[in-house]
């Protein structure tokens, strides 16, 4: 089974035709406002109405009240919240609870960071996914720098790859980690917000390659 791809950071209507003719299987909306990648939650709605009912609406919080969370989705159809900020797990559960959707965690790998661990923890508090992303002392993801993917571990939870992703190094990336998923923001772009519809294409390629070595 090919490994599932995400663009996260979409900002125009013709970057959402990109990615759904590329055939990637979410799409992320970045509700975090110092974001260069973010979207007002009019712009969100107006985008949503681009995606095809098979591509997945991925909503990207960092620190955000579940009554925040609730007031975005009245207005956009997200099917999943990426939590990204420094939500305990409990945390995590009770805006869970509260607004009715699924969720997972986005960790960064810090170098004296327990990541088997912390998965476990976010797991048993219901996590649908695990996201592992580059560690930035100020920065929130969309980065640009990988982690040591040798270190990405195998658990029996879904775990999506990011950081530092690109169409040159995603094969190799997919090889070694073997993820469920790989979630894509920055390598796909010609500037910070401004998907590039080749970059894109050239992207998903990567991962239908990497994915059938996998398989082989």
């Amino acid at each position: 089974m090919r490994v599932r791809a995400k663009i996260c950071g979409v900002t125009r209507s013709q970057d959402v035709q990109a990615v759904v003719d590329a055939g990637a299987d979410a799409i992320g909306l970045v509700f975090f406002a110092p974001s260069p990648r973010a979207v007002s939650i009019p712009q969100a709605a107006a985008l949503a109405q681009d995606i095809s009912a098979y591509v997945q609406i991925v909503g990207l919080f960092v620190n955000a009240s579940a009554d925040e969370i609730e007031q975005t989705l009245a207005q956009v159809p997200l099917d999943i919240l990426q939590l990204h900020g420094d939500e305990t797990p409990e945390q995590c559960r009770s805006i869970a609870q509260h607004v009715k959707r699924r969720w997972y965690k986005a960790i960064q790998v810090k170098p004296d960071l327990d990541v088997v661990a912390e998965i476990k923890r976010y797991q048993a508090a219901g996590a649908s996914a695990i996201l592992l992303d580059a560690w930035h002392p100020d920065l929130k993801g969309g980065t640009g720098h990988a982690f040591d993917w040798d270190k990405f571990p195998k658990l029996d939870i879904p775990l999506i790859l990011a950081g530092g992703l690109n169409p040159e190094n995603i094969e190799q990336a997919i090889s070694i980690t073997k993820p469920y998923a790989v979630d894509v923001s920055g390598g796909v772009e010609s500037a910070k917000g401004i998907k590039d519809q080749q970059l894109i294409q050239s992207f998903m390629q990567g991962v239908q390659r990497g994915s059938t070595k996998c398989e082989s």
